[in-house]
């Protein structure tokens, strides 16, 4: 998921450098929130996992 978010971070990057201001705005907005989304499914995992008493594997 965070591979997404920074596809659409790199789309909107590139969009503003070609003066396209309604694509990279959209993309831009679209990465903010897919990457919210990983945080918060983050959380819940590492959450999760503490409360099974599992560390996290490495």
């Amino acid at each position: 998921m965070l591979r997404w978010a920074l596809i659409f971070l790199v789309v909107a990057l590139i969009a503003a450098v070609l003066g396209f201001g309604g694509i990279a705005g959209a993309a831009a907005d679209i990465a903010k929130i897919i990457f919210f989304i990983f945080l918060v499914l983050l959380v819940i995992s590492l959450l999760a996992g503490a409360l099974r008493g599992r560390g996290p594997r490495m």
